[in-house]
């Protein structure tokens, strides 16, 4: 007779599975409201400042690729920690720049480092977890990051009153310590252990992944693209329009705070919901809203109608928490599993990248309204190829 197993229990792989995910989003969000100013104290030009700011995103961008590559060639784990300790050295490159030049490389490695953590941390739970239980753990790992990411800043604003902007970067530089030394209790998993065996066939090329899965990239990639694209415009329209309606600093940042804070509560529910009921549950729906939220945006006039805009917007983007990683994962293959991650993030993260600049382009020859409102179509757009494509069963 063979023991029954016991039921998996996502806090028995809880500190190994999200506690480095929190401390490496504790260290990038301690970071990121002070780049720039870290640029100006250098010497840098306000549009210099802000290339430095995106080369973060940029090095993230051309990284997905590479990262895949290594995720797939030296395992989760030793990924992990090789990107926190890279990511340490280029802190302290950061710490010790005297020109502008030199923070900006501290900076694009940053990017290259988290594309190699991110990839690694969502492979290993993708093949530590049950499928019954995929999206709550992608979902949870979206809101843990999202969670160190809010932490991160009052953190290094507690530091900062006593040694000024370096403050930011000592905290950045424990918290990343912290998430390698935490990332060494990731246990290797076994099917990527097995793939040395000479039974099992050579990993596939990038190309291959492509070609076979072309039909995947062009549907729910393009959808969980156009979700990136949504994400990352909220976070400059909601000050816009703040402005635009009158409303100083300090009111804008609560609103932005209290939209902020129904994200990392929802993350759970959604993921439990994704489980139990279907991935259709949340990713139309949440999209739709999202898009409404926006569409109604120009439509408010004073801070009530504006709050309100603001907590739809928040809700739709909470449940929405883990959806591309989860979508990602469904539509990924047993074998060639990374790699098709990696080429998975590089189209979300063009979509990130986009998403600002299609609405910048707007703006520049029509108005913010109008931007808004091209913005909001996207969300009605991903939530129809939701809809028609993505499969209302997992099952693999």
């Amino acid at each position: 007779m063979t023991p029954e197993r016991s039921p998996f229990s996502l806090r028995s792989i809880a500190v190994a599975a999200f506690g480095p995910s929190l401390l490496f989003g504790v260290g990038q969000g301690s970071i990121f409201p002070i780049i720039a100013l870290s640029a100006k104290e250098l010497g840098a030009s306000l549009a210099l400042s802000g290339l430095i700011v995106s080369l973060f995103g940029i090095g993230a961008l051309v990284s997905n690729i590479p990262a895949a590559l290594i995720a797939a060639r030296y395992g989760e784990r030793r990924s992990m920690v090789g990107a926190a300790t890279l990511t340490v050295l280029a802190l302290f490159l950061c710490l010790a720049a005297s020109a502008p030049w030199m923070l900006a490389i501290g900076v694009l490695i940053i990017g290259m480092a988290s594309s190699v953590f991110l990839l690694a941390r969502q492979t290993f739970l993708i093949e530590a977890v049950p499928i019954s239980m995929r999206a709550r753990a992608l979902s949870t790992l979206g809101g843990v990051m999202r969670v160190g990411l809010f932490l991160g800043p009052f953190a290094g604003a507690a530091l900062m009153h006593f040694i000024d902007l370096p403050g930011a970067y000592w905290v950045a530089i424990a918290a990343m310590i912290a998430a390698g030394l935490l990332s060494f209790t990731v246990p290797d998993l076994e099917g990527r252990q097995s793939e040395a065996h000479p039974s099992r066939p050579p990993r596939p090329r990038i190309t291959g992944i492509l070609r076979n899965h072309a039909a995947a990239f062009a549907t729910l990639g393009l959808a969980s693209a156009l979700v990136a694209a949504v994400r990352s415009c909220r976070q400059i329209i909601v000050p816009l329009w703040a402005s635009h309606l009158g409303l100083d600093a300090a009111t804008t940042a609560v609103v932005y705070g209290v939209m902020g804070s129904i994200d990392m509560l929802l993350f759970y529910p959604a993921g439990k919901i994704m489980d139990q009921f279907g991935r259709q549950w949340v990713a139309a729906p949440s999209m739709i809203l999202m898009g409404t939220a926006l569409a109604i945006m120009p439509l408010t006039t004073g801070l009530a109608s504006f709050v309100a805009a603001c907590l739809l917007l928040g809700f739709g983007n909470g449940i929405s928490s883990g959806l591309n990683m989860t979508v990602g994962a469904d539509a990924s293959p047993q074998t060639g599993r990374t790699q098709f991650l990696g080429i998975w993030r590089l189209i979300t993260d063009c979509g990130a990248g986009g998403g600002p600049l299609l609405l910048s382009g707007v703006m520049a020859i029509s108005t913010l309204g109008l931007g808004i409102a091209v913005v909001s179509s996207l969300g009605f757009v991903a939530a129809a190829v939701f809809w028609r494509w993505l499969p209302r069963r997992v099952t693999s």
